[in-house]
C-alpha cells in the first residue's frame, strides 16, 4: 500500500508518470524500506495506463470488495424484514450509546 501511496503522491505533486526512483525518493523521506519485487509489481501493473483508469479499476474493485457476507446472507436468509430488523437494532444501539455520553454532562 505505501508504493502505490507513493505513486499517487508523486502524481498529485505534478509528476505525470512518475518512476520507480520518484517512489523510492518520496519512501526514502519518511525511512520506508522499498521491496524491489513489490515496487516492480507496481510498475508493471499501471505501465501504458494513465491515472484516471488506474483510480476507476481501483474503485471498482473496492466497489466489489465492499460488500460482505452478511448482507448477502440476511437478503437470502430472511428477505428485507430480517434486515430491517437489524438496522433497527443498531439504531438503538447507537441512540443508547448517545444518552450514555450526553448523562455524563447533564446536571440531575
Amino acid at each position: 500500500m505505501r508504493f502505490v501511496a507513493a505513486y499517487l503522491m508523486a502524481t498529485i505533486g505534478g509528476n505525470a508518470s512518475p518512476t520507480k526512483d520518484d517512489v523510492r525518493a518520496i519512501l526514502g523521506v519518511v525511512g520506508a524500506d522499498v521491496d524491489e519485487d513489490k515496487l516492480g509489481y507496481l510498475f508493471d501493473q499501471v505501465a501504458g495506463k494513465d491515472l484516471s483508469e488506474i483510480l476507476a479499476a481501483g474503485s471498482e474493485m473496492l466497489a466489489f470488495g465492499g460488500v460482505g457476507a452478511a448482507p448477502a446472507a440476511a437478503a437470502t436468509a430472511g428477505g428485507g424484514a430480517a434486515a430491517a430488523g437489524e438496522k433497527e437494532k443498531e439504531e438503538e444501539k447507537v441512540e443508547e450509546e448517545d444518552d450514555i455520553v450526553f448523562s455524563l454532562f447533564d446536571d440531575e
